[in-house]
């Protein structure tokens, strides 16, 4: 770093530089070797730029919200995206049903997005292998589910992702108006799909994923 010189420094360099140039009877004065300029600094380089990041757009479809939240990373702009819906569980709880995927993740028809459910229901089967039902009187699918931690006071479970699985489901999601989920034998709640194919073609949209397999 360059040293910043006060009036005072001059000062005494200039004083120095006189005693210097004056002539000791019977002394004779070492020569000294020309100073040498301090090596060139490398110019500082700039920090790298924050990656930029907008405020994520939301939508509403019926009872569907989606979130596209963007971050541009300087080489790519990546996109997170998701679709939820809230609904009250079998005993009264609060739930929450979600699907995500990023634009980074395997898109549609090799994996489909994430399918997570979180109800408020601590009497629910946890574990690494839950058995679930997903349907109406019109046609059911089963799946297998592993329950994670606790999302705000609740607890919450993400469908295997299978891509054959994962796309029967959201089929089934498409075609009810009301979506029976139980885990087990225990009922988990009766959800809307109210709003939720215009929230899936929306998803594709943003993430640039095809939804004609489940949302023609």
């Amino acid at each position: 770093m360059m040293r910043s010189f006060r009036f005072a420094d001059l000062g005494a360099v200039g004083a120095l530089a006189a005693l210097i140039a004056v002539p000791f009877p019977g002394i004779a004065l070492a020569q000294t070797a020309p100073a040498q300029a301090a090596p060139a600094q490398p110019a500082p380089q700039p920090e790298p730029a924050a990656p930029a990041q907008v405020a994520p757009k939301l939508e509403t479809f019926g009872r569907w919200s989606t979130l596209v939240d963007e971050v541009d990373t300087g080489e790519d702009l990546r996109k997170t995206c998701a679709a939820s819906t809230a609904f009250i569980g079998a005993g009264g709880e609060s739930g929450v049903l979600t699907l995500i995927i990023t634009n980074g993740d395997a898109l549609p028809p090799d994996a489909y997005p994430s399918i997570t459910i979180a109800v408020a229901n601590k009497t629910l089967p946890a574990g690494k292998s839950v058995t679930a039902t997903f349907g109406d009187d019109k046609g059911r699918v089963t799946a297998k589910l592993h329950s994670d931690g606790a999302v705000n006071g609740r607890l919450s479970w993400t469908v295997d992702n299978q891509a054959k699985t994962s796309l029967a489901l959201l089929r089934a999601m498409r075609r009810a108006s009301v979506l029976d989920v139980s885990f087990g034998d225990a009922p988990v709640g009766s959800i809307s799909m109210d709003g939720f194919t215009k929230a899936y073609r929306s998803l594709g949209a943003s993430c640039g994923f095809p939804t004609a397999d489940v949302a023609p």
